[in-house]
């Protein structure tokens, strides 16, 4: 079940929400009907590089090693629906 910024996946609660960072290109997340995630932002975005991390630790964060595709003016990049948390940022 699933809509708006929420799903129920296996009787637990999984929220989907980006947090827009002043100046950042508006990063947007779901998940699609085959259980994968899709991140998409404005392109262009020069400078831009999406990264990854399991938890908020400054430290952690790695860049996701797919190269986004555009599709109808976005950035695109298609990921595995993650076991866990996942945190993701555009980072200049």
């Amino acid at each position: 079940m699933a809509g708006g910024n929420y799903s129920l996946t296996g009787g637990f609660w999984s929220l989907i929400a980006a947090i827009q960072t002043s100046g950042a290109p508006m990063l947007t997340v779901f998940r699609t009907s085959t259980n994968t995630v899709v991140i998409t932002w404005p392109a262009p975005s020069t400078g831009f590089v999406l990264q990854q991390n399991p938890d908020l630790k400054p430290a952690n964060w790695g860049n996701v090693g797919t190269t986004p595709i555009v599709v109808n003016g976005q950035n695109q990049v298609l990921v595995s629906s993650p076991v866990g948390n996942q945190f993701f940022r555009l980072m200049h």
